[in-house]
This record gives structure tokens, C-alpha cells and sequence, in this order.
């Protein structure tokens, strides 16, 4: 990861971000339960940290569209996010990745609807 401007917090948050990001791009294949378990857990925590992300600049969009909220939504743009997932999750099937796609877009919206504060998108840590 790039610092433009090195500090001690800066540097902080790039060794959270990279502790988080781990999981991806060195995937663990443990040979126990308690290691499965733990790369889970690994995994999962990334999950959240995206999730989070996601709600985030989710919410943006909510303030930029014309129509927000649930009903703003485009059946058209959430095919092509399931699309585009089908293609990294080849284990998944469409209509899985679709429900895990609904269920994403519609906390998201919900976490929206819940904090207007217009807030910028950030990536929390």
C-alpha cells in the first residue's frame, strides 16, 4: 500500500487495512478445525470491513440519485452486480449470489434511510 504522506496514524490504519485484507490475497487452507475456524473468522472480518465500505458509499449514491431509497432502486444495475460476482463465485449459483446481493443492497438502503447526515463515505477501522 502507497502513503502519500507517511505518519504515524496513516501508517496505522494502512497496517489495519492491510491485517484485514490478509485473508484475500493469502488465502489459509488450514488443516484442522479450530484453523478453519480461525480463517473464517479472518474471512469474515473482511467481509464486515467491506460491508462496511460498501454501506458507506452506498449511501452516497442515495444522496446523488434522483430518486433514493428503495425506491430508486434498478433491477437492471443489481443483474449486472450479480453478474459480475457469478463470474469471481463460480461455487455460487446466480440465484444464491442474488439473494446475498438483495440482502446487501437492501441493509445498505436501510443503514441510508437510518443516517442522513450527509457525511461523506469513509473507510472505517
Amino acid at each position: 500500500m502507497w502513503l502519500d504522506t507517511p505518519s504515524t496514524a496513516a501508517a496505522g490504519q494502512v497496517r489495519e487495512a492491510a491485517t484485514r485484507l490478509a485473508p484475500l490475497v493469502r488465502p489459509a487452507v488450514p488443516g484442522t478445525l479450530e484453523g478453519c475456524r480461525a480463517a473464517i473468522d479472518a474471512v469474515d472480518a473482511v467481509l464486515a470491513t467491506l460491508l462496511e465500505h460498501r454501506v458507506a458509499l452506498a449511501g452516497r449514491v442515495q444522496r446523488l440519485k434522483p430518486v433514493g431509497g428503495h425506491a430508486g432502486r434498478d433491477p437492471r444495475r443489481e443483474a449486472a452486480i450479480v453478474a459480475a460476482m457469478a463470474e469471481r463465485a463460480p461455487s455460487l449459483s446466480s440465484e444464491a449470489l442474488g439473494r446475498i446481493v438483495t440482502a446487501i443492497i437492501e441493509a445498505g438502503l436501510d443503514a441510508a434511510e437510518a443516517d442522513m447526515s450527509g457525511e461523506p463515505p469513509v473507510w472505517r477501522l
